[in-house]
């Protein structure tokens, strides 16, 4: 997180008289988030059965939360979808992506986010709020390696083409 100057300033003499103030604001912001994750926990847990990734993308996947899937794919089913839709880990259970793609039909607003690529799970992220980090910007870091430039229009499916299928894209 970037630091504001009263921070730089507290840190660059120990003697300031802003250093307490510093710390003070840092341990109520701490306070902060951490009852943000709580409630954000509470909620989402409940309503979407979160795993409180810290990077959430419900509006992408149908407010399914991708992260259920055993294998943590975040751009689609891997390739062992059972006939019946089911996971291939869990076979009593349905495949995440195959609820994702079924309830994304169903929104209003959203429908076309299934279609966009995800960046990959930054696990710094994980048991932190999501909230927090979209509010201060940590939800866009993406790995090294991975740019938004590889979501081209090659990647987009269409509505008629069905499910998404992962292809490589994990």
């Amino acid at each position: 997180m970037p630091k504001n100057g009263m921070s730089r300033l507290a840190e660059a003499n120990d003697h300031s008289p802003f250093a307490s103030g510093a710390s003070s604001a840092r341990s109520i912001v701490g306070v902060l988030d951490a009852a943000l994750v709580v409630v954000e926990k509470a909620l989402k847990g409940v309503l979407f059965d979160c795993r409180m990734c810290g990077q959430c993308i419900l509006h992408s996947t149908g407010l399914v939360c991708p992260m259920r899937c055993p294998k943590n794919l975040r751009n689609g089913p891997c390739g062992g979808v059972l006939v019946d839709g089911h996971c291939e880990v869990y076979p009593d259970r349905s495949c995440v992506w195959v609820d994702a793609y079924e309830r994304s039909r169903r929104l209003p607003l959203w429908r076309d986010h299934l279609a966009r690529l995800n960046p990959p799970v930054d696990w710094r992220l994980q048991g932190t709020s999501s909230w927090v980090n979209l509010a201060r910007g940590r939800n866009r870091d993406a790995p090294a390696g991975w740019s938004a430039s590889e979501q081209s229009s090659e990647g987009v499916r269409s509505e008629s083409e069905g499910p998404p299928r992962s292809e490589g894209r994990r």
